[in-house]
C-alpha cells in the first residue's frame, strides 16, 4: 500500500502525493466488487412493504433481462439499478447511477438514472402523482429504452413465486465489470 500523502489543502500537495494516491484509488477499486456484493445482499433484509424482498426485486429483474438475452452490461445495471433504495429510497436511482457511470454506456447509465420516474408511471397516480412525469424526456434518444426497461424487467419483477438466479450467479459479472483497470 502508498503512503500517506501530508498536505492539508490540495494546493500543497505535490506530483509524488498524486502518484502515491493514484495507487490507493487502484487499490479502492479493487475492492469495489465486492463492497457492492455487500450492498446487494443488505438489500435481502429489506422489503419496504413489497412482497419480495429488494435483493429479490433486483434478482428478477436481472435474471428477466438474462433470460430474454440481454447484454452483459445491461443485467448489470438490471442487477444494481435498486443498490441505493435502503440508502437514500426517494434518490436511489442516482445512486445506481454513479456507481455504473464510469462501467457502461451512455444508454445504459441514462435508464439507470432515470429508471425510477420511467416506473412511476405504473403506480403514480395510485399516489396522486402524474404517471406520465417520464413525459418530459420524450425527446431522449433513451426514452424507448428506459420505458422498455421498466414495462419488461423492472415494474414486473415483485413475483414471490418467480424463480430468480441466486446473487452468487451475478457474482462473475460483478467483479468483471468493476475490476480495477
Amino acid at each position: 500500500m502508498s503512503t500517506r500523502a501530508t498536505f492539508t489543502s490540495f494546493s500543497e500537495s505535490t506530483k509524488d502525493d498524486w502518484s502515491n494516491i493514484m495507487v490507493a484509488i487502484q487499490h479502492t477499486q479493487s475492492m469495489v466488487a465486492d463492497r457492492i456484493i455487500d450492498q446487494m445482499s443488505m438489500l435481502g433484509d429489506d422489503y419496504g412493504g413489497f412482497p419480495v424482498s429488494r435483493l429479490e426485486h433486483c434478482l428478477q429483474t436481472a435474471t428477466r433481462a438474462q433470460r430474454a438475452g440481454e447484454n452483459d452490461e445491461y443485467v448489470l445495471c438490471s442487477l444494481i439499478h435498486d443498490i441505493g433504495d435502503n440508502l437514500a429510497p426517494m434518490n436511489h436511482p442516482s445512486i445506481a447511477a454513479g456507481i455504473v457511470k464510469p462501467f457502461v454506456s451512455e444508454a445504459n447509465h441514462w435508464m439507470v438514472l432515470h429508471h425510477g420516474i420511467f416506473q412511476g408511471y405504473y403506480f403514480w397516480h395510485h399516489l396522486g402523482l402524474d404517471r406520465n412525469t417520464r413525459d418530459q424526456f420524450v425527446d431522449s434518444p433513451f426514452y424507448d429504452y428506459t420505458e422498455e426497461f421498466c414495462a419488461k424487467y423492472d415494474q414486473v419483477a415483485f413475483d414471490p413465486d418467480y424463480k430468480s438466479e441466486p446473487l452468487e450467479h451475478f457474482v462473475p459479472l460483478i467483479r468483471s465489470a468493476f475490476a480495477a483497470r
